[in-house]
């Protein structure tokens, strides 16, 4: 690993230990205890077929260049910082960016699922953000279905020939707003409306969403671009393996 690698990487581990022990709050993850049990199985069983595939890709990936091990800790690194700070909501609520759509556009949808499910799992044990019941359901939503549709809106973008950063941005920060469009319909489900149903649920807990969730998704496009940036300069050589950036690509490309 390179002295540049090793700072960069040790200043995503510093942020996370200044950041993430910060003050407990009722944040975007479902709290622990909030769903019926029955959902809380059925969202942890279909998450695990998707957990499966993210562990053979990382294998995988490993397997390819271990070099590649220090981008993908830092990947994880970044979700834990950012996915722990809890931005409180004029509703009453909180909300907090998810960090996922770099490892995706990095390495795939599949592997992000098993670095966000060990994100949950600490963040639950150890700031009481989220919770074990609960963690099909905030496993499905923030590291599955949002990595997903960043990947997807990553490659529609280069697809069409749009600029890379531009690309980036727009699957970061549409990745992070589906995210919470899954949590939505997720309590919705478990919750329906008396008057209204599903549908009229899910509007009200997008809506209570709304307000802090679509700024911070644009503040995750943003620092998403930066860090692809940062790894232009420092890890070009470890892109390259990832086939981000091919041979003699332009930087900004």
């Amino acid at each position: 690993m390179k002295n540049s690698q090793k700072i960069l990487v040790t200043a995503a581990l510093a942020a996370a230990v200044i950041f993430g022990f910060g003050p407990t709050a009722n944040a975007m993850h479902i709290m622990e205890g909030y769903l019926p049990p029955k959902f809380c199985i059925a969202w942890g069983a279909l998450s695990l077929p998707f957990l499966a595939a993210g562990f053979l890709s990382i294998k995988k990936t490993v397997r390819k260049d271990r070099r590649l091990m220090t981008i993908l800790a830092m990947s994880g690194a970044f979700i834990f910082v950012i996915s722990s700070l809890k931005i409180p909501s004029v509703t009453g609520s909180c909300s907090h960016m998810t960090g996922t759509g770099l490892g995706a556009i990095l390495f795939g949808p599949a592997a992000v699922s098993i670095l966000g499910i060990i994100v949950l799992i600490f963040q639950a044990v150890l700031l009481a953000h989220g919770g074990l019941t609960t963690l099909g359901a905030n496993t499905f939503s923030m590291a599955i279905a949002g990595p997903f549709l960043s990947f997807g809106i990553y490659k529609l973008c280069k697809k069409f020939g749009l600029n890379r950063r531009v690309s980036v941005f727009f699957a970061a920060m549409l990745g992070d707003i589906f995210t919470y469009c899954i949590t939505s319909i997720q309590l919705a489900l478990a919750y329906p409306s008396e008057q209204g149903g599903f549908m009229a649920s899910a509007l009200k807990f997008l809506g209570v969403f709304a307000p802090t969730q679509l700024p911070l998704a644009i503040v995750e496009g943003i620092l998403t671009v930066v860090i692809i940036i940062a790894l232009e300069s420092y890890a070009r050589p470890e892109l390259k393996l990832l086939n981000f950036i091919k041979e003699g690509q332009a930087y900004e490309k």
